[in-house]
């Protein structure tokens, strides 16, 4: 059953700055899919997916990701439980959600479904969620945390994190949480109070909801993607979804910021211009090449065309009914960032640690493809950028997550700045938060 579902399986590492696989044909048209002006070949359409996801064997013991020329990587913590982000405490201890999927309940029954929830299995995303957030100091200052305690438990599928003064927000899968805070804490003392509902349910098919508030603290940021591919449960499944949110932080009121976004992201400052970005998984079933995910600003008010159309007009026919009123008025994004490469981690390099060519650009966490063959993604890429805007090619900065027989070693979700601005990455498959620096760099802090 195994063999015959997954379609087919490319046996090479990940090698070239843009390759999936070793074939150089696909690695010119995985080049064509970044960018600000990707290119978009014609749709096409199968009743049953393409599935080729990378089965789970995970790092052998000191193994490492491959890191960039003039760049290290080491383990600064390992044997976490699924991590799936990190979030730096003014102090420099590092806050990271064991976290996974809630229960599904009552989904039903479909041949998508179920191929999909076989292949998040092989690909290790089948287990229990923690349902905790978990403390890392590294008080030493060698770059590997030596301690490790349970900051907050008991939640329900936490992802995004943001700290406001003295108030730590938790982004559950269907709530905003607050807990007290004080600098130096280990352990949350105090009971949390929820903020705000979060568009959730007992479809919930993205339950990932991340977080980040504004430069000054009034507003909260969440993001909520999507309750399908392309909205083939009904629209009124999708009411408040594919979408980011404004929060705001003193009532718990809250409205759409921006819509259109199939599954936003890693929501992060742009440090020059000072706009809100995200990273968004598009949709799947056109084909290897469509739809590529991308990053993009997101304005108050503005449509970016899910479901209706991608990457501006281009009109998706799968929904019904049509809606050419949005689509007229539907937002290219600024930057594609490659078909079905799961980009769920964003953050500005802000710190002053790597190259000065490397100031205010973007760090990404690649979690990898399902639909696609060959593979993309599993890997972690920078993208540079000039006056507040992408500036060339992405560059590999982490790779290597696929192992020489095409299993997954790690799979790379969040990213995050340390405190000296080292790049932190949360590897889910590899229970393991890694620690990229330049070379020179790597033991000092």
């Amino acid at each position: 059953m195994r063999k015959t579902l997954l379609l087919a399986i490319c046996g090479g590492a990940l090698a070239l700055p843009l390759a999936a696989c070793s074939d150089p044909k696909d690695t010119a048209t995985v080049a064509q899919s970044y960018g600000p002006s990707p290119n978009l070949p014609p749709p096409e359409h199968s009743w049953i997916p393409t599935v080729d996801i990378a089965t789970v064997r995970r790092w052998p013991n000191g193994a490492t990701p491959t890191a960039a020329n003039g760049m290290s990587v080491s383990a600064f913590a390992l044997d976490l439980e699924h991590p799936r982000t990190v979030y730096t405490l003014p102090n420099g201890d590092v806050l990271v959600a064991e976290s996974n999927a809630p229960p599904k309940e009552g989904s039903g029954m479909s041949i998508k479904g179920f191929i999909y929830k076989q292949a998040q299995n092989w690909a290790g995303a089948g287990v229990p969620s923690a349902n905790r957030i978990t403390l890392l100091r590294d008080s030493d200052g060698d770059g590997v945390a030596e301690l490790r305690t349970t900051f907050i438990s008991g939640l329900n599928s936490p992802f995004g994190m943001v700290l406001v003064g003295d108030e730590l927000y938790v982004a559950n899968t269907d709530s905003i949480m607050k807990f007290p805070y004080r600098e130096g804490d280990t352990k949350i003392g105090g009971p949390g109070v929820k903020l705000a509902d979060l568009p959730a349910g007992t479809l919930n098919h993205h339950w990932t909801k991340d977080l980040t508030a504004s430069p000054d603290g009034t507003k909260l940021y969440a993001t909520v993607g999507s309750n399908s591919n392309v909205g083939e449960n009904g629209m009124e499944a999708e009411k408040d979804r594919a979408a980011v949110l404004e929060v705001d932080r003193a009532s718990g009121q809250w409205r759409v910021f921006a819509s259109g976004l199939r599954n936003p992201n890693g929501p992060a400052w742009n440090p020059v211009t000072g706009e809100l970005w995200v990273v968004v998984n598009e949709r799947d079933e056109l084909g290897n090449d469509l739809v590529p995910d991308y990053m993009t600003s997101v304005k108050d008010g503005a449509f970016y065309g899910w479901p209706y159309s991608y990457f501006g007009d281009h009109v998706d026919t799968r929904v019904e009914p049509q809606r050419p009123d949005l689509v007229q008025k539907a937002m290219a994004p600024d930057y594609a960032l490659g078909a079905h490469t799961a980009s769920l981690g964003l953050t500005f390099n802000t710190g002053n640690l790597f190259p000065a060519e490397m100031a205010n650009g973007a760090f990404i966490g690649q979690h990898g493809s399902w639909n696609r063959k060959p593979r993309s993604g599993y890997k972690v890429i920078f993208v540079p950028f000039k006056d507040g805007k992408p500036a060339g090619p992405p560059q590999d900065v982490l790779t290597g997550f696929l192992n020489d027989k095409g299993e997954a070693q790690g799979r790379p979700v969040g990213v995050r700045l340390d405190k000296q601005g080292a790049l932190l990455v949360a590897d889910d498959v590899g229970n393991t938060i890694w620690r990229v620096t330049p070379a020179a760099r790597s033991a000092a802090r």
